[in-house]
């Protein structure tokens, strides 16, 4: 059988001054701080002699940028995958980690209903159904190779839970998906065979903010007053 890897990407930080839960909303750029990450992680690929055939990234704007320094590093065109963008979310723009107290506001009970589908959001169903088949076309596109896909926190963490046979329901305190991170798939023709974790810009998540650190050296972005 052909090994093939199909790495998961996050984006890098986003320039968000104020602390908003950007989700879906278009125009959200990297950062300074976030084109050094993603360059950093397409130095690692390439020198590190990673056989990479095909990336893709997320439409929104910041996984486009995440993915360009890759893509021009093996002279590939970027592709564009709806599956991978962001997990839709009832509180997308508003600086949720500035001010918790507005999340108790009575107009948004009904969101709280049921925190296992959960209510507020895209259902953790449906995003593992657009995730698995973005990494199946990748499966295919870069067999016997190696693929890179650029999404978002929660549909890497999601998909990760369920490969690894894991509650999607979770603590976001605990998501181990830290910006410009990689979740690398293993398969064995299209068994999967091995899940791993790197952080190729880890040492520049000291002095970085990020809406949901979770388990990294990144700190919440609160944003201004």
């Amino acid at each position: 059988m052909q090994r093939t890897t199909v790495h998961l990407m996050r984006h890098g930080e986003v320039h968000n001054p104020h602390g908003i839960l950007y989700g879906r909303q278009p125009g959200y750029r990297l950062s300074d701080r976030g084109q050094e990450m993603v360059r950093r992680v397409a130095d690692v690929l390439h020198e590190g002699g990673a056989d990479v055939r095909t990336v893709v990234a997320s439409p929104l704007q910041r996984a486009q940028e995440s993915a360009r320094p890759t893509a021009d590093a093996y002279g590939l065109d970027l592709g564009t995958d709806d599956r991978l963008i962001e997990a839709g979310n009832h509180f997308e723009g508003l600086a949720v980690n500035r001010n918790r107290a507005m999340l108790a506001h009575p107009r948004h009970w009904r969101y709280y209903v049921n925190p296992m589908r959960p209510s507020w959001g895209e259902p953790y169903t449906e995003i593992i159904t657009r995730m698995s088949a973005a990494v199946s076309a990748a499966l295919t596109t870069a067999a016997g190779g190696e693929a890179v896909l650029v999404s978002h926190q929660l549909p890497i963490w999601t998909m990760r839970r369920f490969v690894e046979r894991l509650p999607l329901v979770h603590d976001p305190r605990r998501r181990q998906c830290a910006l410009a991170s990689l979740t690398s798939l293993d398969f064995d023709g299209r068994r999967l065979v091995g899940v791993r974790y790197s952080e190729p810009a880890g040492e520049l998540l000291v002095g970085a903010t990020d809406m949901v650190p979770g388990t990294s050296a990144a700190a919440e972005n609160e944003g201004d007053e």
